[in-house]
């Protein structure tokens, strides 16, 4: 039943080609493309914008 509740991935799943296997397969692909980007372009360039290395620890 689609009444609009399946949000993005129900949506993301309807609109891939093939069958079951091939979708699964398909969207393994897509999360490893996003891992990927994020590991490689994201992360590095937000990096130095965090706050890990801000301690409240005194050095003693």
């Amino acid at each position: 039943m689609r009444d609009g509740r399946d949000g993005m991935y129900g949506w993301i799943w309807r609109h891939l080609p093939g069958n079951a296997w091939v979708r699964a397969l398909i969207s393994l692909v897509l999360v490893l493309a996003v891992v990927y980007v994020l590991f490689q372009y994201i992360f590095p360039w937000a990096e130095p914008l965090l706050p890990f290395n801000d301690v409240t620890v005194d050095g003693q």
